[in-house]
């Protein structure tokens, strides 16, 4: 009988290892079957991601504004940014590749395709790298379209607007265009040359009597030559057309107080700016503020200060109504109260903007 009950037991409990070692089987299966077609729906994306090309573009007229797409690794700029998501999730992006707003992309209405640049919001402090793909954002008061993820990372997705600075960085973006034009199918643009081979011409050397009256020279001698250190060339993390920002790039800072202006033109006269100013003077408060900028006096005729976007808006249309397309939403970063008054005066005097 003990015998017998021993035996039941030992059969239960090898019943029951084989039904766990049955479902592990089976939830292991699950789960490689799970990895599998996440990695077959990751390299379907990446195919599709890849697809992109360089593109600079034409000049292009939106709501009567021109815009004159080109190659600008100096490029830095402060405006307002907005968002983009749902809309235009998964739907081809200026350069033919995918639309991912959970990627940290945006458009631009200027910058190659792509691009990487840094992107700072003004309000918090908190700047990140995004990859610009697409041209937009086509109102004229914004300078940049962001991807909802960037917008959430840099914290306005709720807003849906913010004032920011953004920087080209021009390593990276040398690279990245450099990677997709050289890219697999792709022609070296710069080895017009298709040969898988080039024949070697043959060198012969014979050595020459001295000329009359002359002497030949003495042998030279092993002298060890001395290499002379190279300073280390900069890489960028830039290495192929499917390079993507992460969040990683994320930094943080300090926000300053700014002012926001519509900014008609930049004059290099005095006598220009102030005719523009002139012209302009019925619509509200406008200032020529000088500025310095690579040895050059600038003369910008603004409008303002405006406290809201809806108000910076509103004065823009009218600017761009009155002939001034090029017309656009600046914004300028202040002094902070700490500063003493000492020091805005040394500002004021060197007509040099603080950095954002």
């Amino acid at each position: 009988m003990g015998f017998c009950r021993f035996f039941y037991v030992g059969t239960v409990v090898v019943a029951s290892l084989l039904v766990a070692s049955c479902a592990e089987t089976q939830l292991i299966v699950y789960t490689a079957k799970r990895i599998t077609q996440a990695s077959t729906d990751s390299s379907v994306d990446t195919q599709k991601q890849s697809s992109g090309i360089y593109k600079i573009g034409n000049p292009y007229q939106i709501k009567g504004v021109w815009y004159y797409p080109k190659v600008d690794y100096q490029y830095d700029e402060t405006g307002i940014a907005s968002w983009y998501g749902k809309q235009f999730h998964k739907k081809k992006t200026a350069n033919g590749e995918v639309f991912d707003m959970n990627e940290l992309s945006a458009a631009h209405r200027t910058l190659p395709l792509p691009s990487a640049v840094r992107v700072t919001n003004l309000n918090n402090g908190r700047s990140l790298i995004l990859r610009v793909n697409d041209r937009g954002p086509f109102a004229h008061g914004r300078i940049i379209d962001i991807s909802r993820k960037g917008a959430q990372i840099l914290g306005f997705s709720r807003q849906g607007t913010t004032r920011v600075r953004v920087q080209v960085l021009p390593a990276q973006s040398r690279a990245l265009g450099s990677a997709i034009q050289r890219g697999p199918g792709r022609k070296n643009v710069d080895s017009p040359i298709t040969v898988a081979k080039l024949p070697k011409p043959s060198v012969t050397a014979q050595t020459l009597a001295p000329p009359p009256g002359g002497a030949a020279s003495p042998a030279p001698q092993n002298t060890p030559s001395v290499l002379r250190p190279t300073a280390p060339v900069f890489q960028p993390r830039v290495a192929s057309p499917n390079w993507r920002p992460t969040s990683e790039s994320v930094r943080q800072s300090q926000a300053k107080p700014t002012k926001m202006y519509i900014q008609a033109g930049a004059y290099g006269k005095f006598e220009n700016a102030n005719r523009v100013r002139a012209l302009l003077s019925g619509f509200g408060p406008v200032k020529i503020m000088p500025v310095l900028v690579n040895g050059i006096d600038y003369f910008r005729v603004r409008v303002g200060p405006v406290s809201t976007l809806e108000e910076a808006d509103s004065y823009l249309d009218d600017v761009i109504r009155a002939g001034y397309g090029d017309a656009k939403i600046v914004i300028d970063c202040l002094a902070s109260d700490a500063k003493s008054t000492s020091s805005k005066l040394s500002l004021k005097k060197s007509r040099m903007p603080i950095s954002c």
